[in-house]
């Protein structure tokens, strides 16, 4: 793309917003992450990527804006935008908090926060090694490094919204851990951004893919999550109207995971098959002990009918005892 020497004031505007979206996205989820105690739905994986894809992307940002020898600058993003993959970073705070709230890890906030440093730092210093290496080949007019390296963010930036999908699909298209609204804030930022570059003079397609790909797989996420809605709605007014928790329900089965109900219901299962084995052999004492009793009633009656045959077969005895 042939760079510009002036970025419209609607180009700004726009890549403010989508900038600032950005930078606010992740509190909402960090927020959710702290009161449910807990990550579960949430890849770590697709926070780690996010925050790998911001040094190419902001390679590739920063590179292409140039100062020539009139004072006049050459550019391919507006100013927000080129400061918008530093800002992107932030993903590391919630994979910090990912890796605190983990039930699996269960690291110190500490230890997980000194990680995150320690990768951001290695993060800014391969940006600036990449930036200082990069931007003398490309003001010498060689341009697929850059090029590879357009690619690569936006492979990258993909790539970290694929998790959830694998995740998505355990719990049969419910989405779990994921906060729906830093999911549209997320979805707002890459929307105004993706007009800042629409706005400009001209289009940059590589910096316009990585923004329609994410839109893309985000509204793939709510669509995912509408279509569990609708189909669970029925089964979700059930569980209501009987007070008992959706996940709970044995027909909600498959829509958890990990699915600790299979488990309960073999257990319930099995108690309930003991418990009629211990009704059965209960019933077979009692049945028992009724034909020992019935038993011993007609031995007492065979042994009172001999009694009197002997009587009536002996001669000079009396048929009836005699009444004194």
């Amino acid at each position: 793309m042939a760079p510009q020497t002036s970025i419209p004031v609607a180009a700004n505007v726009l890549g403010t917003i989508g900038t600032v979206f950005w930078c606010i996205q992740l509190i909402p989820q960090i927020w959710y992450n702290w009161k449910q105690k807990k990550t579960d739905g949430l890849p770590g994986l697709m926070m780690f990527v996010w925050a790998i894809s911001a040094v190419p992307f902001g390679v590739y940002a920063i590179v292409q804006h140039e100062t020539n020898a009139d004072n006049s600058t050459t550019q391919n993003f507006n100013i927000p935008i080129q400061i918008q993959p530093q800002m992107f970073c932030y993903p590391l705070l919630d994979r910090r908090h990912c890796i605190a709230e983990s039930s699996s890890s269960a690291w110190p906030a500490w230890k997980a926060a000194s990680l995150a440093t320690v990768i951001g730092a290695v993060f800014g210093g391969l940006q600036a090694l990449l930036v200082l290496t990069l931007r003398g080949p490309y003001s010498r007019g060689v341009e697929w490094p850059m090029t590879l390296v357009g690619v690569l963010s936006a492979v990258l930036l993909a790539g970290g919204l694929i998790p959830p999908y694998f995740e998505i699909a355990k719990r049969h298209g419910r989405v779990v851990g994921i906060n729906f609204v830093f999911l549209s804030i997320d979805w707002l930022g890459a929307f105004f951004s993706l007009m800042a570059l629409v706005a400009q003079h001209t289009f940059d397609v590589l910096g316009g893919v990585q923004y329609i790909v994410c839109l893309l797989l985000e509204v793939g996420i709510f669509t995912s999550h509408l279509l569990f809605l609708l189909r669970t709605r029925t089964l979700r007014h059930r569980a209501k109207d009987s007070q008992v928790p959706f996940d709970e329900m044995p027909e909600a089965r498959k829509f958890v995971y990990p699915r600790p109900e299979t488990t309960t219901a073999a257990s319930t299962t099995n108690e309930a098959e003991k418990g009629q084995v211990r009704n059965g052999a209960a019933e077979n004492e009692r049945s028992g002990e009724a034909i020992e009793v019935e038993g011993g009633r007609q031995s007492e009656l065979g042994s009172e009918r001999e009694r009197r045959r002997r009587r009536s077969s002996t001669p000079g005895v009396s048929k009836w005892p005699s009444r004194q």
